[in-house]
């Protein structure tokens, strides 16, 4: 888990970081980013736990709100490309953030991760990503 979260190995070396598959906790000036549905409902899987435990607001499809960051993921991929595109602008308009994202769009969204993980392959250094991403 030290590894995943902050990059640095048992013996001391520093490592590509990369999201857990489960994240519980953030640091200061985490961000929790997530696969949200067009209304914003938030009631199932990393969705839920956006509201729960970072801020997310029912109601709420894209964007920053708490420590958390919602990306739509519902309604095709090209409106998921089109919010990807936007995320990774605001992620670098906010170098002292780190954005800690998850599997968006490869879950309840049906896609696969060689589907989704191209969209975030140019994403800034302070945006940390899934494993194999």
């Amino acid at each position: 888990m030290l590894e995943a979260v902050y990059g640095i190995a048992n013996d001391g070396t520093t490592r590509p970081r990369t999201t857990p598959d489960a994240v519980t906790s953030l640091e200061p000036g985490g961000v929790f980013v997530f696969g949200s549905g067009a209304a914003g409902g938030h009631t199932g899987g990393a969705a839920r736990l956006a509201v729960e435990r970072f801020g997310a607001e029912r109601g709420v499809s894209e964007g920053l709100r708490g420590d958390s960051y919602a990306i739509p993921t519902m309604e095709g991929f090209d409106v998921l490309a089109g919010a990807a595109a936007r995320f990774l602008e605001f992620a670098a308009d906010h170098p002292d953030r780190v954005f800690w994202l998850t599997r968006v769009g490869c879950g309840h969204a049906g896609f696969t991760d060689p589907d989704v993980a191209p969209l975030f392959a140019d994403a800034p250094d302070n945006v940390v990503k899934p494993r194999g991403w």
